[in-house]
């Protein structure tokens, strides 16, 4: 038995191989694009997925503002905030903060900081997404690649 070695191999950040993902959220519902969104900057697709590194891809969201919310979400789910004032909570639901600006990015990103781990890595995690509420987005350079995210489980 000494001859064979059964360590499990960690993957390290430099042995990462990242690459850039985009995503159409076209008539897609909140919840289940997110959590597909989360295992992909997590890196659970991949096969040198490990727990506490940043071994997930960076993900592009295209088309933000064609999200959809499943049964009567959009008058009756609320986002809270407090300022740490007293009095200073406040809610809102989606549908009017859909009409802020940026406001299909602020609940795409509530969504997926939701699933991510809590913490330094989770936030590290998060700086990989980006999202655009139009069809066109700023990372051209990286070339990226477009998924079928519905072909993901």
């Amino acid at each position: 038995m000494n001859t064979l070695s059964f360590s499990t191999h960690f993957a390290t950040k430099e042995e990462a191989q990242k690459e850039w993902v985009v995503v159409d959220a076209t008539d897609q519902v909140v919840g289940r694009l997110a959590s597909k969104v989360a295992k992909i900057l997590r890196g659970k697709y991949k096969p040198c997925f490990t727990p506490n590194q940043d071994c997930g891809d960076n993900v592009i969201i295209i088309n933000a503002d064609k999200i959809q919310f499943t049964g009567a979400k959009w008058t009756d789910k609320q986002y809270l905030t407090y300022s740490g004032y007293p009095s200073g909570q406040h809610k809102i639901n989606p549908e009017n903060l859909a009409k802020k600006p940026h406001g299909y990015e602020r609940i795409l990103r509530h969504a997926v900081k939701g699933m991510l781990p809590k913490g330094r890595l989770g936030s590290k995690i998060l700086k990989n997404l980006y999202i655009y509420e139009g069809a066109e987005h700023e990372q051209q350079a990286q070339s990226p690649k477009s998924i079928d995210i519905n072909a993901l489980k």
